[in-house]
């Protein structure tokens, strides 16, 4: 990650409190709505979003002491608990994600630059420098903010999330769409409101979809059905 990329800890306090100020709104019957997220209510983003903040934890407390400490124990605990806190009454909820929150930012504050630097791994496997753990966590953050459909939307993402995010998910779809069963017919994409432009696929493109750096990168995420970009959509597989 180079230094330009690094997220701030200011940046990820202020997404955070957007986040906390938008729980604060909702009430016990809210919980139970639907999300963005299939099969997942209100609950379940909450009591995910939380867990997350302690995942991440672990792996700062891993680069401070240099002890391993896994990202999640295992996959099947992960899911328990995001099921087991989903019902949770609203004041449960707020208060979890304030505690987690107010953990995370803690210790990430108190990390010395050796510690940013230290190696560890997601948990997927994959080794990155301690300071990618900040835009893990953003993303979790802004994303999910946006799943809990209480009228934050990808428009309201700051720009330099957007514009980061956005190519991210160029390149994570390009890996998708190589590994994916069925061929996805090379696409470009190319932002109304940047300079940024894209292609998604091998070959020649025969097709490019335009809209709005947000637009676009909520379409690759799949946090939108793409009704707000111009140009013939293709099915995209399913992230993995």
């Amino acid at each position: 990650m180079t230094s330009d990329s690094l997220v701030s800890l200011d940046t990820l306090a202020e997404a955070t409190d957007r986040l906390l100020d938008s729980i604060r709104k909702l009430g016990n019957d809210d919980l139970t709505g639907p999300s963005l997220l299939p099969g997942w209510t209100r609950g379940h983003v909450l009591a995910h979003v939380a867990r997350n903040a302690d995942s991440v934890l672990n792996l700062l407390l891993w680069a401070h002491t240099g002890v391993e400490i896994p990202q999640y124990a295992n996959m099947f605990l992960r899911d328990f608990d995001i099921e087991a806190g989903a019902p949770r009454p609203m004041d449960a909820q707020l208060a979890d994600n304030e505690a987690a929150a107010k953990r995370w930012l803690a210790v990430a504050n108190s990390l010395t630059d050796e510690a940013w630097h230290a190696e560890v791994r997601t948990r997927q496997g994959r080794p990155i420098p301690a300071t990618e753990v900040r835009w893990m966590r953003l993303q979790e953050v802004e994303i999910h903010h946006v799943d809990l459909n209480v009228g934050f939307t990808p428009a309201d993402w700051p720009a330099d999330f957007a514009a980061r995010i956005l190519t991210q998910a160029t390149v994570d779809m390009n890996r998708i769409t190589t590994a994916a069963a069925e061929p996805v017919p090379a696409f470009s994409l190319r932002a109304t409101d940047s300079t940024f432009s894209g292609i998604v696929g091998t070959g020649t493109p025969a097709q490019t979809i335009t809209g709005s750096v947000a637009a676009l990168a909520a379409w690759l995420l799949g946090r939108s059905d793409g009704a707000d970009l111009t140009g013939e959509l293709p099915a995209l597989p399913d992230w993995k």
